[in-house]
């Protein structure tokens, strides 16, 4: 895991006051781990476009475009002027070099970098910025962001400087960031970094049920009970992606005789049950005995619309998987008023935090690009989500894949990080047309992690 924080201004002056590290020195470095990303990948004389903001952002830029002048060909673009005292000295310092400031940009560049704003700006840019910045990703060039990326600017590299920040893993950004890389300021990651409760996630973090205990029996390895609704294929499909991550029986309740032979029948919970999973095309009518009880539940789809959902918020050892769309609804029957889903995705750390103060027991795994997991103050982020997996019956699977290590007595939190890695990486590993991809193919994809 890495730490990701909402800010890291608290992290630069805590290296100003206890390491006696200078503004200036930490900007030195923030432009010299963009001029070593350049230098790596292009040769000398590459012509540069750097287009610089008027506060520190733009500073970082000014300062790279005098490291690399000289070596390469450089043009300085200042579209809003300077303002602030830094990206004043910077400047100061480029033009006793003689670094060329452009008031007019071409369409021939081997390089653009992106240095308007940092992460901290979060007001509106203006009409002419946006024209700029469509004008930019028109060029045909290597682009570079500072820090994050401001859109419509599509990067093939964003450093952002210090350490991780939530920002970078919002959705809207999933199509512009590109790959992420953390600039060095003068002193290692560790040392910069505080403690977090935010953590993005990494492959090492998924904990396969390997089955390390050679005697064994099929009871050892858990019960999975799957409620199949009125839309009886999504439940039967959690049915075969539970069984396939490890669960030793999987149960499903429905009158529905017709299943695959491994998959055992039952209408009401059997009396082993270790975990159910409810709400994959549930509909409205289900017997309220299947959740009223303390068996570890995963919970999606369509209980997300039913007020009932509100008995269950009072268990533990739940893990709720909701779409944007579920959750928005989930968000309006536990009173925290009518929320867009527009709003929702400007501000999923937000309402994800929210709802994981009022009800700290609960695991939520909110969907979408990048997929957020949180239990009380915890935070945990996986950004291997892939348009793959944009189908009907990708949810049942997860809903499957979660159950069955609830079932097999990971902690819902453990369930919840795992499983949702395991689905996004079987996704990521299949070889044939993205668009293709179908439940069947990521349960195979599963066998193979």
């Amino acid at each position: 895991m890495k730490k990701v924080f909402d800010e890291v201004e608290s992290l630069d002056r805590r290296c100003y006051e206890k390491f006696g590290l200078s503004e200036d020195l930490l900007m030195e470095n923030a432009a010299n781990s963009m001029a070593r990303c350049i230098q790596s990948k292009f040769s000398k004389n590459s012509k540069v476009l750097i287009v610089s903001g008027n506060g520190n952002n733009g500073a970082d830029g000014i300062a790279l475009a005098r490291i690399l002048f000289g070596s390469c060909e450089i043009e300085l673009f200042l579209p809003l002027g300077i303002k602030s005292s830094m990206a004043i000295l910077q400047l100061n310092r480029a033009k006793k070099i003689g670094v060329k400031i452009v008031e007019i940009i071409d369409n021939n560049y081997d390089v653009i970098v992106e240095c308007l704003f940092g992460s901290g700006f979060n007001k509106p840019i203006s009409s002419e910025i946006n024209n700029l910045l469509l004008k930019l990703d028109s060029i045909q060039a290597y682009k570079i962001a500072c820090d994050i990326p401001v859109l419509p600017f599509k990067a093939d590299i964003t450093i952002t400087m210090g350490s991780l920040k939530k920002k970078l893993f919002l959705d809207g950004l999933k199509d512009y960031v590109g790959e992420i890389i953390v600039g060095n300021l003068g002193i290692s990651q560790e040392m910069y970094e505080t403690d977090t409760t935010c953590f993005l996630l990494e492959k090492s973090d998924m904990k396969l049920p390997f089955r390390k205990k050679l005697s064994s029996h099929k009871g050892d390895f858990g019960h999975l009970a799957v409620v199949i609704g009125d839309k009886k294929g999504a439940g039967l499909i959690a049915c075969e992606a539970g069984f396939t991550f490890g669960a030793g029986l999987v149960t499903a309740i429905t009158k529905e005789t017709n299943l695959p032979l491994h998959i055992m029948q039952s209408e009401v919970l059997p009396h082993n049950t270790t975990a159910i999973a409810i709400g994959m095309g549930l509909g409205e009518k289900f017997q309220s005995s299947l959740i009223e009880n303390e068996i570890p539940k995963i919970i999606d789809a369509d209980i997300f619309y039913n007020e009932i959902i509100l008995k269950i918020l009072e268990q533990e050892n739940i893990v709720l998987t909701p779409h944007p769309k579920e959750f928005c609804s989930l968000l309006k029957i536990c009173g925290f008023g009518k929320v867009t889903i527009d709003e929702l995705q400007e501000n999923r750390f937000f309402y994800v935090e929210n709802f994981c103060k009022r009800y700290p027991k609960i695991v939520l795994l909110l969907k979408g690009a990048n997929v957020i997991i949180a239990q009380n103050e915890q935070i945990f982020i996986n950004i291997f989500g892939t348009s793959k997996l944009s189908f009907g019956g990708s949810g049942d699977v997860l809903s499957g894949l979660i159950g069955s290590l609830l079932a097999q007595k990971y902690t819902p939190l453990q369930s919840a990080i795992t499983a949702s890695l395991a689905h996004s990486l079987a996704a990521c590993n299949y070889n044939l047309n993205d668009y293709s991809m179908n439940p069947q193919d990521l349960i195979e994809g599963i066998k193979k992690l």
